[in-house]
């Protein structure tokens, strides 16, 4: 299946509905946070992730956010290329955040998001991306060896280990 990048758009609100209800339905939080509709519809959150571009919170870095979308402009992931790194972000956050829909998973999606992703990174002035996954996802870890990354080490925070990986770009 081809598959691209895309900018969340207007026209894309019935499709990611869909999108939240996969997720929903699993009984997992949409991943990666920027992601979210939260307590806004999708008006709201498409004005809020445009704006997140350029203007942000003390505590927030400026981020943009892409769906993948295959065959009929179905969503099959998301991701967030955030521009720089704060304290937080290069503990665990990372420069890149991505999840595939649960319903979407295992068919090699994730690998070529980030693929995708990166090449927008590197235009973001980023030469060196990390990405991060909790230990325990061995898929996600794969996925980021696959594109390049290599583990600078662990952190541990409250029972959760999170595993640190930089991709050269």
């Amino acid at each position: 299946m081809k598959v691209k990048l895309v900018k969340p758009a207007p026209e894309m609100e019935r499709e990611y509905f869909s999108f939240a209800q996969d997720w929903e339905q699993s009984h997992e939080e949409i991943t990666p946070y920027s992601a979210r509709l939260l307590d806004r519809n999708y008006a709201q959150w498409l004005e809020e992730t445009i704006r997140q571009e350029t203007t942000v919170p003390d505590n927030l870095v400026p981020a943009h956010t892409y769906f993948l979308t295959g065959e009929n402009g179905v969503i099959l992931g998301a991701v967030n290329i955030r521009h720089r790194l704060n304290e937080s972000l290069l503990r665990s956050g990372g420069h890149i955040g991505y999840g595939i829909r649960p319903s979407e998973r295992r068919k090699g999606y994730a690998e070529k998001m980030l693929a995708l992703a990166l090449p927008l990174a590197k235009k973001l002035g980023i030469s060196k991306a990390l990405v991060t996954c909790d230990k325990q996802n061995t898929g996600s870890a794969k996925t980021i060896l696959h594109n390049g990354g290599i583990m600078e080490n662990e952190i541990s925070d409250g029972g959760r280990i999170t595993q640190r990986y930089w991709i050269q770009l």
